[in-house]
């Protein structure tokens, strides 16, 4: 279980090599709009599951 921790982590990173994915897209005058959504969805799930992770340490250890 304690590798689902470490999980959230992958989602940063593919969220920073989307955006530079998409970053390299606009410089050679491609259509960047794609990898800048899923770079978009990767940050928010990265946030979305750390909190997530929180919220659910927080409820084990109360009990």
């Amino acid at each position: 279980m304690n590798f689902l921790k470490y999980t959230s982590y992958l989602y940063l990173a593919f969220g920073i090599y989307f955006l530079y994915d998409g970053y390299t897209k606009w410089s050679t005058n491609e259509t960047p709009l794609l990898s800048f959504i899923i770079a978009g969805l990767a940050i928010f799930m990265f946030f979305f599951r750390r909190k997530f992770a929180k919220k659910f340490e927080d409820r084990n250890k109360q009990s």
